[in-house]
């Protein structure tokens, strides 16, 4: 699905490029086909859908 060079590597890979961002509807469309929404959650080209992954409150850095 790539068409750029180097290609992207498996589905399973996090180079894939954005190519369409909607950030107003909280997602965005890789090169590789998959949608990755801004809760961390993932719909793969597959079809395969990844749930969030979300840091824990704990870890999350705070500004000064």
């Amino acid at each position: 699905m790539c068409s750029h060079q180097p290609s992207c590597p498996s589905l399973d890979g996090n180079a894939a490029h954005v190519v369409a961002a909607h950030p107003e509807q909280g997602w965005s469309l890789l090169c590789d086909g998959a949608i990755v929404f801004d809760d961390t959650g993932e719909l793969t080209s597959d079809g395969r859908a990844v749930a969030p992954h979300r840091v824990p409150v704990e870890r999350l850095a705070v500004a000064a």
